[in-house]
């Protein structure tokens, strides 16, 4: 399926359509293939230990599969996570940015299921696995 936005047109409408993450993720690559989104790791985002925090790395699988939708659907914000599946493997390094990779397993009329697979920036060891699916609302 084409792309319904580039990478700094997707940005730009996230940004628009969901300002309060705008300073949270940003979008790596965008293709065909998927999408490569990264949690601009902050202090906000640690728990203590200094590690990244799971609601952090839920909200990365969470963003990534919404946008993915996006970018294929083009501007419909109303598309709503209905189920999360998320395996933490490894703590993920600290000091670092958390790089996720998604790529859409089903699109459908009502429905998308996305996989995401979250890295450390730097590393090839997967520190979680996540599966999302999304309702798509109908046209009006």
């Amino acid at each position: 399926m084409a792309l319904a936005f580039d990478r700094d047109e997707l940005t730009a409408y996230l940004a628009e359509v969901f300002p309060q993450v705008r300073e949270d993720f940003a979008i790596d690559a965008l293709d065909e293939g998927g999408i490569t989104m990264r949690l601009l790791t902050a202090e906000r985002h640690l728990r203590p230990g200094g590690t990244v925090s799971g609601p952090s790395m839920f909200a990365l699988a969470d963003v990534s599969v919404y946008a993915l939708v996006l970018s294929r659907l083009g501007p419909k914000a109303l598309a709503v996570t209905t189920n999360c599946s998320l395996d933490f493997m490894r703590k993920p390094q600290a000091g670092v940015d958390v790089v996720a990779k998604a790529k859409l397993l089903k699109l459908g009329r009502s429905l998308a299921v996305g996989d995401v697979h979250m890295f450390s920036q730097g590393s090839d060891k997967l520190v979680a696995r996540s599966t999302m699916t999304y309702s798509i609302p109908p046209e009006r």
